[in-house]
């Protein structure tokens, strides 16, 4: 396709878009006066227009009733987190109960392991993929050196086949078969941050409850983005951040999933804080901790209403379009993408690869031989918004719910250009 056709290609299908309001409901942000390209959605998802509106009630609530927003607002405090739990639940796949709000990811992640690392005897090992989030990696490593582990002995990487850039299923399930007996705890991320890879969440969770470990996601780049089914899927925990698809502002709070069938259990430990208590007790002050009966139970503090209500002002959007509606679009996106930039690798002389495989949701990662940085500045600096990562890869994710066909129609004319720009 020439310029020109992708231009003509991409009207139409906005023209036949059934979602193409939903962009109404976000800030753009503008270079030069013109809005952006946003392709970073992945990294930190746009500001719906809502949010201000939410985050204003709670400051007025508190304005005119101090501390008795508590109780006495329109949506009180002390409950406002339960609020997220069902439009979270319906995009995790998970009932309502087995869903909270609180903390951050990795935060998350550390208490979650207080109840699902438990290593005993020979089963003390913990089962990741090869280059997983930085993040979980130090997460990973302090915990087992925090029970006394050598992270290089205790700590299973998988890796990627030599000369492919994507993990292949039989090479996870044969890894958490090969190290069963000695497997306390598979914990990975369930779409790969670097490749965009999803993993085949369903086959590795059923394999790893199968030689009696427990099984846990990272879902920071797959909540909001792909379809997920953690309770039929038998998943015991996950945890996952709210700032990416989720559209909740920059470093905003977090979410967990606990299977029921650990809600009363009263052999499993966990840290616990006052949050956590039984909801009718909890301010009766007591000396004894009576869990809540749901996920909810594993809360510590008080729930931080001012980065809950931006939150809150996203999931209703989630709510009112449907996340079918947001997957079938999220698809005819990608794939334009994948075809423009086929294209432009095809007439390119520079390596031009893509590296994420089929198994995808809402990203794209480009591997560009040369000058990929000079590439990536000349983007910026035509207002089209992308993420570099080292070495020579670009991440673009086109969002359903703000990022149209023009936009990738932009993305492929500039990177043309960029491309003629940076050889010169």
């Amino acid at each position: 396709m020439s310029t020109k056709t992708w231009l003509s290609q991409a009207a139409i299908f906005d023209q036949n878009d059934p979602l193409k309001s939903c962009r109404d409901l976000f800030h753009i942000p503008l270079h030069q006066g013109e809005e952006v390209a946003y392709f970073t959605g992945n990294s930190l998802g746009l500001q719906p227009k809502t949010a201000r509106g939410y985050v204003e009630k709670v400051m007025k609530d508190w304005e005119r009733m101090g501390v008795e927003g508590h109780f006495y607002s329109d949506e009180p405090w002390w409950e406002y987190h339960e609020r997220l739990a069902a439009p979270l639940a319906g995009i995790v796949g998970a009932k309502t109960s087995e869903v909270s709000v609180m903390n951050t990811l990795t935060v998350n992640l550390h208490f979650l392991m207080v109840s699902f690392y438990r290593p005993q005897g020979k089963r003390f090992k913990i089962l990741c993929e090869e280059k997983a989030f930085p993040s979980d990696q130090y997460m990973l490593q302090s915990q087992l050196r925090f029970h006394g582990y050598d992270p290089k002995e205790a700590l299973i990487e998988v890796p990627k086949r030599a000369g492919e850039d994507f993990w292949r299923e039989a090479d996870i399930l044969e890894a958490i078969e090969t190290h069963g007996e000695t497997l306390a705890l598979v914990l990975m991320g369930g779409l790969n941050y670097y490749n965009g890879q999803v993993l085949p969440m369903a086959s590795i969770t059923a394999k790893a409850k199968e030689i009696g470990a427990f099984v846990g996601w990272d879902l920071a780049h797959a909540a909001g983005n792909i379809p997920l089914d953690l309770h039929k899927w038998g998943v015991d925990f996950a945890s996952w951040c709210s700032y990416k698809y989720l559209n909740s502002g920059p470093g905003n709070a977090a979410a967990i999933y606990v299977h029921e069938q650990y809600h009363n259990r009263t052999d499993l430990p966990r840290f616990e804080g006052w949050w956590g208590t039984d909801k009718g007790l909890r301010f009766k002050m007591q000396d004894s901790f009576v869990p809540m009966k749901n996920a909810d139970a594993w809360q510590l503090s008080n729930a931080s209403i001012l980065s809950m209500a931006p939150f809150l002002a996203s999931l209703e959007i989630f709510q009112s379009i449907g996340m079918n509606a947001l997957w079938k679009k999220q698809q005819k996106l990608v794939v334009f993408l994948e075809q423009v930039i086929q294209e432009i690798g095809n007439q390119s002389s520079m390596e031009i690869r893509i590296l994420t495989p089929k198994q995808r949701g809402s990203q794209l990662s480009v591997y560009f031989g040369s000058q990929g940085r000079e590439i990536f500045n000349a983007l910026m600096s035509k207002g089209i918004v992308t993420d570099w990562r080292e070495p020579n890869v670009m991440r673009f994710a086109p969002v359903p719910l703000y990022n149209s066909f023009g936009d990738i129609a932009r993305l492929a004319t500039g990177l043309e250009e960029a491309i003629k720009e940076t050889s010169n």
